[in-house]
């Protein structure tokens, strides 16, 4: 075995690996493609020299084999961030043999965009928060093709009948004399099916506090002003550990919160919020903003000042965001900071 330090980049597919070895000089030892297995990676790298660092391009599967490495060969493994590292590519060609290159390379040089590699106990957890999401989009779904049958039909139920969505409102739908047969039956087959995918939330939502359960991070922010059961489920699978974080806005800018910024020369100038952060997270965070404004007096107050400066609403709402954020970060902050790299 070889004393000569090496960096490694591992293109990751479900089936095989593509792994490019480079030395410090950036000499290409080995660009191959090797079975999906922490052992036979070893085998294959080991001989060519003492491994320093490790880079994998996260995608489905990518975190789990990067934590196998970890744990059962100590290797220093990093995830780098898809988006940016496709922006980095400049050939218009693509290849295997390119991306392992590119990846070892970026992780030679210290230059591989990073995320945060989550333990596995949290990447099941954002599987059940994903899996519930779906539910509730498709629910939605439901809803809104509903209503265009109505809407088609020409049929308004009226208000002494229940608010939208009651079950009173939902009888009145069922078998309403006014939708032709064809149409009825439609209007039928989607509340039956948005009857079943409600039963199918609230088991999602029950197997989420089974997998939460004793988690001493979503104990602690179901105590925190404006933070829900969904709520929780949601700031723990995708922030994870708030320690992570050196500063609140740090936190803020990843859960998309931040004002971009779109300055040349002398022109200062904002460009809405940042784009590059998980989606449910934001939506998670402005929902919780619409609860804060409505029922806080701080909130309240700071978004009665904004608005009478002339600020228009989803300014408002971000701002609130942005500041409850930076708030929840000195509460959950834990005294010993850790040492992750944030996403």
């Amino acid at each position: 075995m070889s004393n000569v330090p090496v960096f490694v980049g591992l293109d990751y597919h479900q089936d095989s690996i593509q792994v490019c070895v480079l030395d410090p000089q950036g000499k290409v030892l080995l660009n191959r493609s090797a079975g999906n297995d922490c052992h036979a990676l070893a085998q294959l790298i080991g001989p060519l020299g003492v491994v320093q660092r490790v880079g994998i391009e996260a995608c489905c599967g990518a975190a789990d084999l990067g934590q196998e490495l970890v744990e059962q060969l100590g290797w220093n493994v990093s995830l780098g961030h898809p988006a940016y590292i496709a922006k980095i590519k400049s050939s218009p060609d693509k290849s295997d043999y390119s991306d392992g290159r590119l990846l070892a390379d970026l992780t030679r040089v210290g230059y591989l965009p990073r995320v945060w590699l989550a333990p596995a106990n949290i990447r099941e957890l954002r599987q059940l928060v994903n899996h519930r999401q779906r539910l509730v989009d498709h629910g939605r779904a439901l809803k809104l093709q509903v209503g265009g049958v109505l809407r088609e039909q020409r049929v308004k139920i009226d208000k002494d009948r229940g608010s939208r969505w009651s079950k009173t409102w939902i009888a009145s739908v069922r078998d309403n004399p006014r939708l032709s047969k064809h149409a009825c039956w439609i209007v039928n087959d989607l509340l039956d099916d948005l009857k079943y995918t409600d039963g199918k939330i609230l088991k999602a939502e029950q197997r989420l506090r089974e997998a939460s359960e004793g988690d001493a991070v979503i104990e602690k922010l179901v105590q925190q002003q404006g933070i829900g059961e969904v709520t929780a489920w949601v700031l723990r699978a995708y922030v994870g550990d708030f320690g992570r974080f050196k500063t609140a806005k740090q936190l803020s800018r990843y859960c998309g919160l931040s004002p971009c910024n779109a300055s040349s020369g002398k022109k200062t100038a904002d460009a809405g919020l940042i784009d590059g952060c998980n989606k449910l997270l934001r939506l998670t965070v402005v929902q919780a903003a619409h609860r804060l404004v409505r029922t806080t007096g701080r909130w309240s107050e700071l978004a009665d000042s904004m608005k009478a400066r002339g600020k228009p609403a989803c300014v408002i709402v971000g701002a609130v965001g942005n500041r409850w954020l930076r708030t929840l970060h000195h509460a959950m902050k834990p005294e010993a900071q850790t040492t992750n790299p944030r996403a």
